[in-house]
């Protein structure tokens, strides 16, 4: 494995639909419950977030519908399954808040990424979320469009 692999920190998934569809109140680090085949094919930068979602689920917190393919060098008797629940690993008080937040408000839990922390485990980050209207999505198009423009313009003249 190179030394580019090992660097603490890396982003292995990135959910980058999430901050498009919506609000992002605010982020939670959690840990996540994964097999070995799993974890060889996180370190070669195989896997998806698209749609999924974390629920709570017998008071346990689950990541929902992520893809992580097989490791193609094991053997076919040691794999796992792609699209498998994984389970969350999160503080109690901050289990009760976020069942609390979804019960309530109405939000959702959204992975945003999953990475490697400093000492190689596995992590999720997860956002409170609240959905976009179209109009919505509408207008921060039109804020970053207008912020490129407004860059480009100072490039030039400045």
């Amino acid at each position: 494995m190179s030394k580019q692999n090992r660097t603490p920190g890396r982003v292995v998934a990135l959910n980058r639909r999430a901050r498009h569809d919506y609000f992002i109140d605010e982020n939670l680090e959690a840990g996540i419950i994964l097999a070995g085949t799993e974890v060889k094919s996180l370190r070669e930068g195989r896997a998806s977030l698209q749609e999924s979602y974390a629920s709570v689920d017998h008071g346990e917190l689950w990541l929902v519908n992520a893809h992580i393919p097989e490791y193609q060098q094991a053997g076919r008797f040691f794999q796992h399954e792609p699209k498998r629940p994984r389970k969350l690993l999160v503080h109690r008080r901050q289990l009760d808040r976020l069942m609390g937040a979804v019960r309530r408000e109405g939000v959702t839990l959204v992975p945003l990424s999953i990475y490697f922390n400093s000492r190689g485990m596995a992590k999720v980050d997860l956002g409170l979320a609240r959905g976009k209207r179209q109009y919505d999505k509408r207008e921060a198009e039109k804020e970053r469009s207008w912020q490129r423009e407004k860059a480009r313009l100072l490039r030039e003249k400045g």
